[in-house]
């Protein structure tokens, strides 16, 4: 099924292809690799500029992770900050809409490793 695609009837052009993910409108490139700055500009998300960190288990079956929010980064750079975050911690993750999920309770460790990064982060939750 490699290199299936989907239309949009109405815009004429590819939006999404296995190979390669989200297809950008403009130059028709993979999202993370498109040349149209107003694109990169509007897929970056919007925040209040803190980076939340907080603790969850709900739905998880009883694992602990980790959430860092609030992150305004592109998704390569995300994934690149995950990486760091990630290996600090010495424990495994990933990064789901915009959000990384780092496994355990890092809580405080991750707030030391984003001030080193140049963030703002601050406790959320209980």
């Amino acid at each position: 099924m490699a290199g299936l695609a989907m239309r949009k009837p109405s815009a004429g052009g590819l939006v999404y292809s296995t190979d390669t993910g989200r297809m950008c409108p403009g130059c028709r490139r993979p999202l993370p690799q498109c040349s149209c700055a107003a694109n990169r500009a509007a897929s970056l998300p919007q925040t209040d500029g803190s980076v939340r960190v907080s603790r969850e288990s709900k739905g998880r079956g009883g694992k602990t992770v980790t959430l860092v929010r609030g992150l305004a980064l592109a998704p390569g750079d995300l994934a690149a900050l995950a990486k760091r975050l990630k290996t600090a911690c010495g424990s495994g993750g990933t990064v789901k809409d915009g959000v990384i999920e780092v496994q355990g309770d890092h809580c405080q460790r991750l707030l030391e490793c984003l001030e080193k990064e140049g963030f703002t982060g601050k406790r959320a939750g209980g």
